[in-house]
């Protein structure tokens, strides 16, 4: 076959065109041009222009706190939530992923609005959320919510009798239904006696309002009592976590340190309830119901104020069940940082809800501690 001068013109054409491309790609090495092709520009002058002006009010309505505790806030999760640029595009600062996982929480809004308000996708929005839980739950909710020792039982037994004249009482322990959507798998257990699938928190709280014991999780069909043989108060208590030789001589009975709770609790020495009213309650009984009463309304206005400025407490999560524990626990903390930093709690923020049903134990079932429970009913009605 014999070629003509245009086919070998052609040829020595497109060999010199590969040698060039050649030279050009090893003069530029391993440099990679950023792709922009797939980098979806967002409007975000609400963060960049509108919130670096805010006041200190406009501050506590739009993320529950003030500027300088979220300042706080930012740099104890920084190690958990900062992410660094990469060459295909440049992360969203920690500052600006705190805020948004702040105003799911707060708002408890769609995904989607938050994006939008924020300048950012639908998913990034749900990866705030999750970084910021599971930092808050490494980094923050130890320091929060912590069991505590023998000086700080001393103080909370002295605010509390101070307060509510309750001698070595050192809280209020309650639960409270968290909504979530209908896993799918055990469904059925989720489901509650008020007609809708939830998990249950239960906090106990100092004489300040303060959660220092949290558990979360277990299936809205089970019993008060149920959920607290299973957490880890049952446990610590049981090792002798409360100090049973701190112990004080009440009403004619050596009475150490006990938190109360309603009537679906089990009566033991280290946690009390009021007598059950049958209708023939003595005036002594009668006195001890109405003076714990008082007492324990400190849970109730602590579950209050925690749903007010976290309402993604009150309304159905679009996650699962793993992620609603972690924000219930991570709300929880955020509840003690938010009071201990004396932020402001908004009248306009309280929630109105129905009381919930308690359901009793048996009597059998409670084991001990009537004669702490008398002793206290004695020194109350001298």
């Amino acid at each position: 076959m014999v070629l003509s001068r245009s086919d070998v013109k052609d040829d020595s054409t497109l060999a010199l065109r590969e040698r060039r491309r050649r030279r050009i790609a090893q003069l530029l090495g391993n440099y990679r041009q950023r792709p922009t092709f797939w980098a979806f520009n967002r409007a975000s002058e609400w963060w960049d222009v509108i919130v670096p002006g805010f006041t200190h009010t406009q501050w506590v309505d739009n993320f529950r706190m003030s500027e300088e505790t979220f300042l706080y806030l930012c740099n104890k999760l920084r190690p958990g939530m900062e992410k660094q640029d990469t060459n295909y595009r440049v992360c969203v600062p920690l500052k600006k992923r705190v805020a948004i996982a702040l105003w799911k929480l707060a708002t408890n809004s769609e995904y989607r609005s938050i994006g939008h308000l924020f300048g950012v996708s639908k998913t990034t929005v749900c990866r705030c959320v999750q970084d910021f839980c599971r930092a808050a739950c490494t980094l923050l909710v130890p320091e929060q919510i912590r069991f505590p020792d023998r000086v700080k039982l001393k103080e909370m037994a002295t605010y509390i009798e101070n307060r509510w004249g309750l001698p070595q009482c050192i809280g209020a322990i309650d639960g409270s239904h968290i909504p979530i959507i209908a896993p799918q798998e055990y469904h059925c257990d989720y489901f509650n006696r008020k007609g809708w699938h939830s998990i249950i928190l239960q906090g106990l709280v100092d004489g300040k309002g303060l959660f220092w014991s949290v558990n979360a999780g277990l299936p809205g069909s089970m019993h008060d009592a149920r959920v607290l043989r299973l957490s880890s108060l049952w446990e610590l208590v049981e090792h002798g976590f409360l100090h049973p030789t701190c112990t004080r001589n009440i009403g004619g009975v050596s009475t150490g340190y006990y938190i109360l709770g309603d009537s679906a609790y089990p009566l033991q020495n280290w946690l009390l309830k009021p007598f059950t009213d049958n209708g023939r309650l003595t005036a002594e009984q009668t006195v001890f119901n109405k003076k714990i009463s008082r007492a324990r309304v400190v849970i109730e206005n602590a579950f209050g104020r925690l749903k007010g400025r976290w309402r993604c407490l009150l309304k159905r999560n679009d996650g699962d069940i793993e992620l609603v524990k972690s924000m219930v626990v991570t709300c929880c903390a955020l509840h003690n940082l938010c009071e201990t930093h004396g932020e402001d709690y908004q009248s306009e923020w309280d929630i109105t809800s129905a009381a919930e049903p308690v359901v009793s134990l048996a009597h059998g079932a409670e084991e001990e501690g009537r004669d702490v429970r008398d002793g206290l009913m004695r020194y109350l009605n001298q």
